[in-house]
């Protein structure tokens, strides 16, 4: 799976330092810095954006919750309020917001 960049200019920048690291010019701990630049962003998700994700993926709970690992209960309890995704599941979410069902299939 090739990585993903925002941009190109940070592609360009996280090849760059890739690059420096392996030469052995910049140090390991920096490029853990560069690293986490390129990860996808992880915000807390609103009952109703979680509906809205759902519904443009044109999914049952049941589907999602399938593609997501969790119950069907879960993604009913999202959708209401009651708990909030945490951990994993809010990272599947975004990644599911950002990119579509297809991203975790």
């Amino acid at each position: 799976m090739s990585k993903r960049y925002t941009s190109e200019a940070l592609a360009a920048v996280h090849e760059a330092a890739l690059g420096m690291t392996e030469a052995g010019v910049m140090a390991k701990r920096t490029m853990r810095v560069f690293d986490e630049m390129c990860l996808t962003p992880v915000e807390d998700i609103a009952p109703e954006q979680i509906r809205e994700i759902r519904l443009r993926e044109n999914a049952s709970q049941a589907v999602f919750a399938r593609y997501l690992n969790v119950t069907t209960g879960l993604v009913s309890q999202w959708e209401r309020g009651e708990k909030r995704p945490r951990g994993a599941s809010l990272k599947l979410l975004t990644l599911v917001a950002k990119n579509g069902l297809d991203a975790v299939a």
